[in-house]
């Protein structure tokens, strides 16, 4: 077993870009021992005055979309200018095995060897969207590191993906062109939360579907404005195969920062995400909480075949449970 370093051995370590102690205080802080996550907390308390100064990027979208093989191609771009490319690949877990596949560094192979990039897997569990719980820590530990540019991948498979638009500056959605009728399957929600949308894989005779595909997507957007940062969203066409339209995907990024930054959105918006951060880590800490309780235990254990009969409501013992929880912390 691994020996834990010290807090300040893991601070040091950070500071210095030291990728192995960066990667040994992620898996720290996605731990569910309440010591390592304790010390989690610290280490990041520790490094926050060294967080703040990366630009981060949400990318999603459908499976088959190409999502790795864009990240990796962008990101290598991204370091031919210079920038350190950090990126956070949340892979689906298993709802039946709870297992994780956690291929993404082999998908992503160049940037995987490339030392100014670094690259973290992690299973999405259950938590909304499929983003990891702790991928906003492990963000601000890159940022620590010196990393320039954060990319957060998420899974891409209908469910919401407002976790991750809660945890960046920029949110880019990548889409097919061929593929049926391009409007039928966008929900309303993600193309709201968009702030760019990228026709992926235009090459070869793809070039005319997606032309077509960028004009509805284009008006599509007309009905979703962004009037609280004055954004109109943007589509774009990019093939990560032959480089086509990356570099225009990273100057309008570069355009939407600047403008933010020069009003008043772009901290309000940070603001804002740590807010929402705080008030999740209560949600996920009275969670922990409430079924760790001894007297919670006992009740739902010889209550619950009855909610597995129906001969229970559900909420009702859900109820029965919270009341019994909250009338132990009145009595102390």
């Amino acid at each position: 077993m691994r020996k834990r370093l010290s807090l300040q051995d893991y601070a040091a370590g950070i500071r210095s870009g030291n990728r192995v102690i960066l990667s040994q205080a992620i898996t720290l802080a996605e731990s569910t021992l309440d010591s390592d996550r304790e010390l989690a907390s610290l280490l990041v308390q520790e490094v926050l005055p060294m967080t703040g100064n990366s630009l981060r990027i949400g990318i999603t979208g459908v499976p088959g979309v190409g999502k790795s093989t864009f990240i990796e191609a962008f990101g290598k771009m991204l370091l031919d200018q210079g920038k350190k490319v950090a990126v956070l690949a949340v892979d689906p877990t298993s709802q039946l095995s709870k297992g994780s596949i956690l291929g993404d560094k082999t998908r992503m192979e160049l940037l995987a060897t490339d030392k100014r990039a670094f690259i973290r897997p992690s299973p999405s569990g259950h938590t909304l969207g499929g983003v990891s719980a702790r991928t906003r820590e492990a963000m601000l530990l890159c940022e620590a590191a010196g990393f320039d540019v954060i990319l957060v991948e998420t899974v891409g498979v209908g469910q919401s993906e407002t976790a991750v638009k809660n945890m960046v500056d920029f949110f880019l959605l990548l889409m097919l062109a061929g593929a049926g009728d391009e409007l039928q399957g966008i929900k309303k929600g993600i193309m709201e939360m968009a702030d760019a949308l990228v026709i992926h894989k235009v090459d070869g005779d793809n070039l005319d579907p997606a032309k077509k595909a960028k004009s509805n997507y284009q008006n599509a957007f007309h009905l979703f404005p962004h009037p609280e940062k004055n954004w109109s969203p943007k589509v774009l066409l990019a093939s990560s195969l032959t480089g086509m339209g990356l570099e225009k995907v990273w100057d309008l990024i570069v355009e939407y920062e600047q403008k933010m930054k020069d009003s008043t959105f772009w901290e309000a918006n940070r603001a804002g995400q740590r807010i929402n951060w705080m008030e999740d880590q209560i949600q996920d800490l009275l969670g922990q909480a409430f079924l760790r309780n001894e007297k919670v235990k006992k009740m739902l254990e010889s209550e619950k075949a009855k909610v597995k009969s129906g001969e229970l409501h559900p909420g009702v013992l859900a109820q029965r449970l919270v009341d019994l929880f909250l009338a132990q912390g009145e009595k102390r």
